[in-house]
């Protein structure tokens, strides 16, 4: 009997040890899955932000809610079991699919400075509508569409990081990289969003340090939404180029990602007290200079050959 209770008793340890253990892979994995899709996170957070221009301050957070539930659904219901039916039937098309995204995100940077430096007029075109509930569901289904783009390619990332996984593990650790994403995008777009309205609470205040805290907040929230554009912008060419050059060596095309590889390398070499982030500075721009000339490939396949088509 005794025999019996400590054999049962190591059983449960093992089980114990086995969950800890796996416990530490999902972790691990998601850690490394959410490391890796990073530059897009970056611009969802700069992206979303636009999608509020115009609208009632009263209505911000519920149109944040709204579009933080709908890439849940994105990620959880329709990318997740995507990604999962792609890593058990066809692992072969995640480097292409990825090598797409990376595409579109170099076109969507690329046409952003082309509007740019030619002036363009997005954002009162996205205001022009003047009922508030239009305006407020044309706003929250836009930003959903563009979630469900950079949702595929977090997720796509994030897959690619756990290669050699059970099918259980992965869906885990998807789940809690798109979970994790989700409430971090948007509850920092959240606080950028109401930046000005907390600096107005504070500026209104008795005491002299919350009303300059107050006045400093409600100055700095363009300039900040100024440079989470660049950022923005910066994050797409950058992951997006960096995508593609990964994809190239996943092929064997191996020539520019050496050239870029081996230039970081030099770099670092010759300033040896910051080599790790002259490398990876080095890589980044190289990496971003690949994502300006695809995308810019592309804005010219996409706007200027059909001008001159319909020119004719």
């Amino acid at each position: 009997m005794a025999g019996g209770l400590v054999a049962l008793l190591d059983d449960v340890a093992a089980i114990a040890k086995l969950a800890a253990a796996s416990l530490d892979d999902v972790a691990g994995a998601s850690a490394r899955a959410g490391a890796k899709a990073a530059g897009v996170v970056i611009d969802d957070t700069a992206v979303t932000p636009r999608y509020v221009v115009g609208l009632a301050p009263q209505r911000e957070l519920p149109i944040i809610g709204k579009i933080a539930l709908g890439s849940l659904r994105n990620k959880l219901l329709f990318l997740l079991p995507a990604a999962l039916l792609l890593s058990a039937f066809a692992p072969w098309a995640i480097t292409p699919i990825l090598m797409l995204g990376g595409a579109f995100l170099c076109y969507e940077a690329s046409e952003k400075i082309v509007e740019t430096l030619m002036g363009g007029h997005g954002a009162e075109e996205e205001t022009a509508v003047t009922d508030p509930k239009t305006l407020e569901d044309r706003q929250v289904s836009g930003a959903i569409r563009t979630d469900l783009i950079l949702s595929a390619e977090i997720m796509a990332i994030a897959l690619s990081e756990l290669p050699d996984m059970s099918i259980w593990t992965q869906a885990i650790a998807l789940a809690l990289v798109g979970i994790a994403i989700t409430v971090g995008v948007y509850g920092l777009v959240a606080a950028i969003v109401k930046m000005d309205d907390i600096g107005l609470h504070l500026a209104q205040r008795g005491n002299s340090v919350a009303q300059a805290v107050g006045r400093g907040l409600v100055k700095a929230m363009p300039v900040l939404l100024r440079v989470l554009a660049v950022v923005g912008t910066a994050a797409m060419v950058w992951v997006g180029g960096g995508i593609i050059v990964h994809g190239m060596e996943e092929f064997g095309l191996t020539t520019l990602p050496h050239l870029i590889h081996d230039t970081a390398h030099h770099a670092a070499e010759a300033l040896p007290f910051a080599a790790g982030a002259v490398n990876w500075i080095v890589g980044a721009i190289g990496a971003a200079i690949v994502g300006l000339i695809i995308g810019a490939v592309i804005v010219g396949v996409f706007h200027v050959l059909p001008g001159r088509k319909a020119a004719h």
